[in-house]
């Protein structure tokens, strides 16, 4: 009997719930439209999710998506080259259809005291003052024009994750992250930021 009230109980279990979320992904025009889809994997949560570049101190690109993800995977992180900075926040719910808004600007962070090295030039031995959560030190081979170039600097520890070295490798981009002070190693050469920029972004956004 008691076989028997186990068996049913396991056959009238309701199922596990997966939310349904807003994704919006971009186009060409930056721009995107909301479609409700139910998320892939139990425990995802809806979230909404901007990106951020910033060259000279101005503002450059300005990307917003949405879509489901791992409470892991709601954070702030960035990767500062020196020449220019991307910036990702996030903005996370666990109700269905609650990603509505757009996620928050990025709020302003200061130097943490760790140090990296970055390129000018056709040099690679500039300091640069990692600010925020900025905890790694960063290598990153990008493919420019054809031409594989070299860009170092500071990360948050999410930007150097397993997923966020493959999908670097799948845009023609290699990347090397480092705990301590000045140990992404000074000698190499650096390109342009415009060149930089679009695969850069495109890591972030695909990570």
């Amino acid at each position: 009997m008691h076989l028997l009230t186990l068996i049913f109980g396991i056959v009238l279990l309701p199922k596990a719930h997966t939310l349904r979320c807003y994704e919006c992904v971009p186009g060409i025009s930056g721009t995107c439209t909301d479609t409700p889809k139910e998320c892939p994997m139990q425990g995802q949560q809806c979230v909404a999710i901007k990106v951020t570049s910033y060259a000279g101190g101005s503002k450059i690109v300005d990307v917003s998506s949405k879509n489901c993800a791992l409470a892991e995977e709601c954070v702030e992180a960035s990767f500062n080259f020196g020449i220019a900075k991307t910036v990702l926040t996030s903005k996370c719910c666990t109700s269905d259809l609650c990603n509505t808004q757009p996620a928050l600007e990025p709020s302003k962070s200061n130097p943490n005291g760790k140090m990296c090295f970055s390129c000018d030039g056709q040099k690679c031995n500039n300091t640069l003052k990692c600010e925020g959560n900025e905890d790694y030190c960063i290598s990153s081979k990008v493919n420019a024009g054809g031409e594989m170039v070299a860009v170092k600097g500071c990360a948050s520890k999410i930007m150097c994750s397993t997923q966020a070295t493959q999908t670097g490798g799948a845009l023609g981009t290699e990347i090397s992250c480092c705990q301590g002070n000045f140990c992404n190693s000074a000698s190499s050469t650096s390109a342009g930021l415009l060149l930089l920029l679009a695969p850069l972004v495109s890591l972030v956004m695909l990570s």
